[in-house]
């Protein structure tokens, strides 16, 4: 009796197991005819388009000792990575006045919410960087059979448990 209750139990298991992958199968395929990108993935910004933003409301300059302030003596520094700021380095001086390597800058508002990283002034709307970090956390199917055997075993093992 115990013999035929696991294999019914098993049966249900694999049955469910079955229709779940048929209906993802379904799912996958109305998506791909009706081109299936919602709206909200239609607005996720790549990190190019990203840089592209920062770009042309911060545009690049090359840095020059004569037209920078001597009044601030921080001003000839990057506070992102320490460093002193040189004579044809690319920088960004933001609206807030404060001035970073280009590079340095694009690395930390990449990583970080977009704000200047001395003052916290925004330096990008914020329905730009929600974007942004929404596709850079995005995690997705990539439609591998094993990746979708993995997770269906691993939810099968869960429900095996539990039964028992």
């Amino acid at each position: 009796m115990a013999a035929l209750t696991e294999f019914f139990s098993h049966l249900y298991t694999m049955t469910v197991v079955f229709f779940t992958l048929l209906l993802l199968e379904i799912v996958i395929l109305i998506r791909s005819i009706t081109g299936g990108a919602s709206d909200s993935e239609k607005r996720l910004i790549t990190t190019t388009q990203y840089l592209k933003f920062i770009e042309e409301k911060n545009p690049t300059t090359i840095y020059s000792t004569t037209s920078s302030s001597r009044v601030d003596p921080s001003s000839n520094e990057c506070t992102v990575c320490l460093s002193e700021l040189e004579e044809g380095e690319k920088v960004r001086k933001l609206k807030c006045k404060h001035t970073f390597h280009k590079d340095c800058l694009d690395r930390w508002l990449q990583q970080y919410w977009a704000t200047c990283p001395l003052c916290r002034t925004k330096v990008l709307p914020d329905e730009i960087v929600a974007n942004y970090h929404r596709l850079q956390n995005q995690v997705e199917y990539d439609g591998s059979d094993e990746e979708m055997m993995f997770l269906l075993s691993a939810l099968h093992d869960n429900s095996l448990h539990r039964l028992f």
